[in-house]
């Protein structure tokens, strides 16, 4: 799709828990080391929320952060979506618990479930929903808390995982600035290769489901790996090629941090040398729909990109759903 040049990036802001949980405290709960897990993913260390810290909680720090950057008031704001499958309840929408949180009165809120492609698709939705001129500022939210739905004893599983939020406050653009192009898609035969079986209507939390760990991620490793790949690549390609832009033109590409080895690859396809690719999964794992706007807010606020600059965004989640989108900040 494209993007709605009459919209730009405002503010930024994230929030992550203060517990760290690093690669050699993983050590003395499963079977695993410091180099096993590097190697594979590139992870050192993860942020891990303590019982009774619930997503709306980082959600709603990430969502203040970005309005103070953007210098707006919680009541300014006319739209609220929160990409997440770690929601605080089944219903209500987590976003109507942030809406409360910050005192965004005025606001119409709601989540979106895509996984780690969540961020994106918010991005998408709300600048659609802004072309229209009914929603002038929207906070666009994407947080998780992945450790939450963690088998402990799955050690291919649990050493990726981390938790946090990340927000962006979107408004009226100004001069060439704004989302330049966003693209989104999905394939369900994949579904079953990544997912969380439990607390659904498929399988109610019972105790027998309960003691199988149906409630916690389920991940064929090896073909997610493949097949983000070929589906990054492509939704870059296509976004870029929307917005008559090359990778070259891009002042930094923020990927999804779900692994090294992935954002290696899709930068190697394009030809964008590391140095240009973000990377802080080392210290944050894969926050799955927070990943993006964690990194975005990271890169603004260290000064790594400013206005005028092009940011590439990419990602890919459970689904299978993956995204792209290219904005000038």
């Amino acid at each position: 799709m494209k993007g709605n040049t009459d919209v730009m990036i405002l503010g930024t802001g994230r929030a992550v828990p203060e517990r760290i949980l690093t690669n050699a405290d993983l050590e003395k709960i499963v079977e695993t080391s410091d180099s096993w897990i590097v190697e594979r993913t590139g992870i050192r260390e993860r942020r891990v929320a303590e019982p009774g810290e619930p997503l709306s909680l980082f959600a709603s720090k990430a969502a203040q952060a970005a309005l103070a950057d953007a210098g707006l008031e919680a009541e300014s704001i006319d739209l609220i979506i929160l990409g997440t499958v770690t929601g605080d309840m089944k219903f209500p929408a987590t976003a109507c618990f942030v809406q409360e949180q910050i005192g965004a009165k005025n606001a119409v809120a709601f989540d979106v479930s895509a996984a780690c492609s969540g961020f994106l698709y918010a991005l998408q939705i709300a600048s659609g929903l802004m072309a229209g001129g009914r929603y002038r500022h929207a906070l666009i939210i994407g947080g998780e808390v992945l450790t939450s739905m963690v088998n402990w004893a799955d050690r291919d599983t649990c050493v990726l995982f981390g938790d946090g939020a990340g927000a962006v406050v979107l408004g009226p653009a100004e001069g060439d600035r704004g989302i330049l192009g966003t693209s989104i898609g999905s394939d369900g035969a994949f579904s079953s290769l990544l997912y969380n079986p439990g607390c659904g209507s498929l399988n109610p939390p019972t105790e027998e489901n309960v003691r199988a760990q149906l409630h916690t991620i389920h991940m064929a490793g090896r073909e997610v790996f493949r097949n983000a790949v070929v589906a990054m690549t492509k939704s870059l390609k296509k976004v870029l090629e929307e917005a008559n832009l090359q990778p070259d033109d891009l002042k930094l590409l923020i990927p999804h941090q779900a692994n090294l080895r992935i954002i290696e690859a899709v930068a190697k396809r394009f030809g964008i040398p590391m140095d240009k690719s973000y990377v802080n999964v080392d210290r944050f794992g894969n926050t799955s729909a927070a990943s993006i706007p964690i990194a975005l807010d990271e890169v603004c606020r260290q000064g790594l990109a400013g206005p005028g600059d092009l940011i590439g965004m990419v990602t890919f989640g459970a689904g299978f759903t993956w995204a792209a989108g290219v904005v000038r900040l």
